[in-house]
């Protein structure tokens, strides 16, 4: 694994507004300050963990019955490893184990599990290619996420043959900022990149923009996977890129990469 990059561009001077959620948006914007960067965070997205309820607590008592266990997040991930703690002092064996994505995988082999994630990408089609996840007749599996969210997971192993369970742990929802602190963030910050790693968020980004009377066009967006680039260029925003990964690192380096072509390529066209 690649630690260091020491032909990384420098970012002293780049402005990088960052709109994930807390606390991964405050850790991100310290990888970003450590390169040089000034640093604001807006998050557009908030997480809640939904009360417990009975048929919560159901599905965890009943884990041992599960053939697959797939978290879409890390924070799903961290929730569903808090709840099964109250019910398993050592979880079942047997069970298949999931991450999309690695940040996912390293919170369930952080307790001790081994779980598979795609060997590239960090997606619910990347997770889906898996060969243990192509014939799934009559086993089942426990999809762990979010309250809303895509449906292709459920839907596509359902249809190879597995009998899904969804087990919602959390509910998303936009943060009310103050009409001042969107506009500090957007319109006095004036933003060289801006990092939105979810179509939810940048819905709600582009909405904010639109409301404040921000060129959302005008920044680099940093988005998770070409999906959501492809629903930035309908919305009308060219300018986007993919890191390597989710990682904090990868993703202060292809910001680093993307500013320092884009400043050359400008000045070539002088």
């Amino acid at each position: 694994m690649v630690t260091s990059r020491p032909d990384r561009p420098s970012l002293a001077g780049r402005r990088i507004l960052i709109c994930r959620p807390e606390p991964e948006a405050s850790r991100l914007a310290g990888a970003f300050r450590q390169a040089g960067a000034t640093v604001r965070v807006l998050p557009l997205i908030e997480r809640e963990p939904l009360p417990e309820t009975a048929v919560t607590r159901s599905v965890i008592q009943d884990l041992d019955l599960y053939a697959h266990v797939i978290a879409v997040s890390p924070y799903a991930a961290s929730l569903f490893l808090a709840l099964a703690d109250n019910w398993w002092p050592q979880l079942p064996m047997g069970i298949r184990w999931y991450g999309v994505g690695g940040g996912t995988a390293a919170v369930l082999a952080g307790h001790g599990l081994s779980p598979s994630k795609p060997a590239q990408g960090w997606t619910s089609e990347a997770l889906l290619a898996l060969p243990s996840l192509q014939t799934l007749t009559h086993e089942k599996v426990l999809l762990v996420r979010g309250e809303d969210g895509r449906e292709l997971i459920h839907q596509t192993l359902t249809d190879r043959g597995a009998a899904v369970t969804l087990l919602p742990l959390y509910r998303r929802r936009q943060p009310e900022h103050d009409p001042a602190t969107i506009r500090e963030a957007l319109l006095s910050f004036q933003p060289d990149a801006v990092v939105i790693l979810s179509g939810e968020t940048l819905n709600n980004f582009i909405a904010l923009s639109k409301n404040s009377g921000h060129n959302p066009d005008k920044s680099l967006l940093v988005v998770p996977a070409s999906r959501v680039a492809e629903q930035a260029h309908q919305a009308g925003l060219t300018q986007t890129c993919i890191p390597e990964s989710l990682a904090d690192t990868d993703i202060v380096a292809t910001v680093a990469q993307e500013l320092h072509h884009r400043n050359g390529s400008a000045q070539n066209t002088k």
